[in-house]
């Protein structure tokens, strides 16, 4: 299969983003640069051209090239994690700054499933003390060939860290936050391959944002901070769960590059 036909055929496909897509596949499959592609051998071509049909097919372009790229950090991922999402750059990169604002500065990240904001912050912020937690089986695994220097647990992200409470500077979550209601309305990419675990959250999206207010209220220092991603149709409500029980100061919404609602942010009331 030749490039021209790859694209055409991801278009076809309603794919998103198909020269892109089709470019990477080609760059993955003869080992070139995406912007200096060589042409591929017979063999390459065919395994190009397979590539290409399962991408046609929705299965997600991280998978088959087995790599996902976040700020300034390449990912092992695949079947059984949660791919991380470009949007996802802005709430790492806001627990980044918090992190570097802090003179040793103890950051948890609460539902890692890849361990891609984990990762970041510890390239950004070497010396920080990073703490990372993921429920699933599957997605601890490939975290803990993400991770390095980052204190690694398998267990439940709300009750996680005992021993870490009230030391903790920053607290960073991507968690679930689709309304179950919405399932017919995720991207295919998603819905099909990324584990639901880190999909639905209740009836309204919000069952992990409640959770994750009362472990970062528990978890966090008398003025330490909270970052949380949530759906763009979330800009109010999820602020309004940590603005509602009187533990939070400086809550605030976030949009993305596209100016849509992406992520809140609050500071631990002192007292």
């Amino acid at each position: 299969m030749k490039l021209p036909e790859a694209i055409d055929l991801l278009r076809t496909a309603g794919v998103p983003s198909p020269e892109h897509d089709a470019r990477e596949l080609l760059a993955h499959v003869t080992g070139s640069s995406r912007m200096l592609l060589t042409d591929p051998t017979p063999d390459q071509a065919a395994e190009f051209g397979r590539l290409v049909a399962r991408r046609a097919q929705r299965e997600p372009l991280q998978h088959l090239t087995a790599i996902a790229y976040f700020r300034h950090v390449g990912l092992a991922v695949g079947p059984g994690v949660f791919v991380p999402r470009p949007e996802t750059e802005l709430l790492a990169g806001w627990a980044i700054e918090a992190a570097q604002a802090c003179e040793a500065p103890v950051v948890v990240d609460l539902c890692t499933g890849s361990g891609a904001i984990a990762a970041a912050v510890k390239d950004e912020v070497p010396r920080a003390e990073v703490h990372a937690v993921e429920l699933s089986e599957e997605a601890f695994r490939y975290a803990q060939g993400n991770l390095a220097d980052v204190d690694l647990r398998l267990g439940d992200a709300f009750v996680a860290f005992d021993d870490l409470v009230g030391g903790v500077d920053v607290v960073v979550c991507n968690p679930p936050y689709i309304p179950l209601e919405a399932w017919e309305s995720v991207a295919a990419e998603a819905r099909d391959h990324d584990p639901h675990l880190a999909l639905f959250s209740g009836a309204d999206g919000l069952d992990a944002i409640r959770r994750l207010e009362e472990r970062a209220a528990a978890l966090l220092r008398p003025g330490g901070v909270v970052g949380a991603e949530h759906a763009d149709a979330q800009g109010e409500s999820a602020p309004a769960v940590f603005a509602a029980t009187g533990r939070w100061a400086d809550v605030r919404d976030h949009p993305d590059l596209n100016g849509r609602p992406r992520f809140l942010t609050a500071r631990r009331v002192r007292g």
